[in-house]
């Protein structure tokens, strides 16, 4: 339980895998009071990822037996006591559980159900399985990745788990939340992640209907086509990422450079591109990347160090603002966005299955909580 902009929000997620714990580890950055359900057969099993699964970060946890009449009616109860339910089921999954939109809206009829699914609640894909690349290949994302020679390159599980899935359940709850405010009703939120990753490339969509892209791999102004929207490799193997798009910047990456721009093709000559990345990539290679990174930073050549996944939680660029905290001995990224008045905060602590069973019906004010744990419809993990 934070003291972010959403403390005072209770939020029940149905433990699952991905996109929507990752939404409910927001909704807790933010403030609110995430309580996971998680299976009663889970307790004992120490959790994804040995305990290190962030995702699972500033929640707690109550172990349900969801087979058993009393198991459900526990999480109807939990209901009537929260502003949110999460779950990431496929369509009819929690129907048949008995803890569909129906039987919870019932029970709360100001609830926000939000519902996360791959390939959304109707349509002949719904009862298939996917996973995020399966996803994104059907919207068009993943074929515009890559190079021109290349085939299309997987961007990890970002795109579509997290931006497209993620990230559009957290903004529907939300506008549901405020909505809720004004009409004392709850309703469902569908958040599905084709949806969400084919709304992402609507500035895409926007530049190819205007004929200033081509429907090809790496061939565009932002997809590597560009000699200076482009990454390069360094002296020591390492690499830098380019992205000069304006005038004035690419003015400032010729000079960092230290080439004359009247020996040069113009930026915007397409026929001569490849000349031009031909004398940006000779040239980058005269240096290694930190020695790129000095020259360029601070400034505005729009040129940056690639840096690793452990490289950029320590670098000085990222500490200094606290991008990344450390918390319980674990480098891990910090809550965001940030608030002037009601920060987020998080302790780092994935729960682990069933760790606040206890806890959680006390503090909701279950009266029955030892008839509950002797009788097996929750555990205390």
């Amino acid at each position: 339980m934070g003291k972010g902009p959403l403390s005072g929000i209770r939020v029940i997620e149905l433990a699952g895998i991905g996109p929507g714990p990752f939404a409910a580890m927001l909704l807790a950055d933010l403030g609110a009071d995430v309580i996971r359900v998680d299976r009663a057969s889970a307790v004992g099993g120490g959790g994804r990822f040995g305990g290190t699964d962030f995702t699972n970060r500033g929640k707690r946890s109550i172990a349900i037996d969801l087979k058993s009449d009393a198991g459900r009616d526990v999480v109807l109860r939990l209901v009537e006591r929260s502003d949110v339910l999460l779950e990431g089921f496929r369509p009819g999954v929690t129907e048949r559980l008995g803890l569909g939109p129906d039987a919870c809206l019932e029970r709360n009829p100001r609830l926000v159900y939000g519902r996360m699914t791959g390939w959304g609640q109707e349509g002949a894909l719904s009862q298939s399985a996917g996973h995020d690349i399966g996803y994104i290949a059907v919207t068009g994302a993943l074929h515009a990745i890559g190079r021109a020679d290349g085939p299309p390159q997987v961007p990890m599980n970002l795109l579509g788990d997290f931006a497209g899935g993620s990230m559009y359940l957290v903004t529907g709850v939300l506008a549901a939340l405020l909505e809720s405010k004004v009409s004392g009703r709850g309703q469902v939120v569908d958040a599905a992640i084709v949806d969400g990753t084919a709304h992402l490339s609507t500035f895409i969509h926007g530049f190819m209907a205007g004929g200033l892209w081509q429907d090809e791999r790496g061939v565009n102004m932002l997809d590597t086509g560009a000699p200076w929207y482009d990454v390069y490799e360094t002296a020591d193997g390492g690499h830098v990422a380019v992205g000069a798009i304006e005038p004035q910047f690419y003015a400032a990456l010729l000079k960092g450079l230290g080439l004359d721009g009247a020996d040069l093709p113009g930026q915007h000559d397409r026929d001569r591109w490849g000349e031009l990345r031909d004398r940006f990539a000779a040239t980058f290679k005269e240096r290694t990347r930190d020695e790129w990174a000095q020259v360029f930073l601070p400034g505005d050549a729009c040129v940056a160090p690639v840096l690793s996944l452990r490289e950029a939680a320590e670098h000085p660029y990222n500490t200094e603002r606290d991008v990344f905290v450390e918390r319980e001995g674990h480098r891990q990224p910090a809550p965001a966005p940030r608030f002037s008045r009601t920060p987020g905060d998080t302790d780092g602590r994935p729960v682990l299955p069933g760790g606040q069973t206890r806890a959680i019906l006390d503090d909701l004010g279950f009266t029955d909580a030892d008839t509950l744990l002797d009788g097996g419809a929750v555990v205390q993990g």
